[in-house]
């Protein structure tokens, strides 16, 4: 018999401070731009990576993948299909363009 889990991200999003910042992932197949927007507020990420299963080379079984940025200022950044390493390294370059310069 199956039973439901806590959602440990949702339950961290409620209790994240304001020098926090939070990325989730999100794997959709129908209204995926709308479903991960939603996750975001939902989870009180900052930011969300929306994994591509519709591109042919992408996702899982797979050394390249295709991911779309959300952030909780409504922007939203497309990449193109590329091995996962440099979607890595795209992913920390967003988050560090996200937090507050030090003086």
């Amino acid at each position: 018999e199956l039973v439901k889990n806590v959602d440990i991200a949702a339950a961290l999003g409620k209790t994240k401070r304001p020098e926090q910042f939070s990325v989730g992932f999100a794997l959709e197949t129908n209204n995926e731009a709308a479903y991960a927007r939603e996750k975001l507020h939902r989870k009180n990420f900052d930011l969300v990576v929306l994994n591509s299963l519709r591109d042919a080379g992408a996702g899982f079984g797979y050394d390249t993948n295709k991911v779309t940025l959300l952030d909780a200022q409504g922007e939203m950044l497309t990449f193109e299909i590329k091995p996962k390493a440099v979607v890595a390294h795209d992913i920390v370059q967003a988050v560090l363009a996200r937090l507050p310069r030090e003086a």
